[in-house]
């Protein structure tokens, strides 16, 4: 997969330290996969799931430091392409904002 772009993850783990080991894993786990659909990504991430946005986009949340952040990216599936939209703490993620 290619994975657009490493820079939120680093922006994130600069501010939360203790993001940096699980974000790189995830990172270094995406650009290495050959997912063709969701079924695929809980293979490397069983609790990987697919959210829809108010404005009828499908995004993919991934659990990321044993459930402490969530990762949501837009995975184009088809063209083997991961877009990485926000990198949150369960408390932003809970939220809701990112969904607008």
């Amino acid at each position: 997969m290619r994975v657009i772009s490493l820079k939120p993850l680093r922006e994130f783990w600069e501010r939360h330290p203790d993001a940096q080991g699980p974000l790189r894993l995830w990172y270094k786990t995406a650009v290495n996969a050959e997912w063709d659909n969701l079924r695929d990504a809980r293979r490397d991430y069983p609790h990987a799931d697919g959210v829809r946005t108010r404005t009828g986009d499908t995004l993919t949340v991934f659990n990321i430091g044993g459930n402490k952040y969530r990762l949501i990216a837009r995975v184009r599936f088809d063209y083997r392409l991961v877009n990485v939209r926000a990198v949150l703490t369960h408390a932003e993620y809970s939220a809701g904002r990112w969904r607008d």
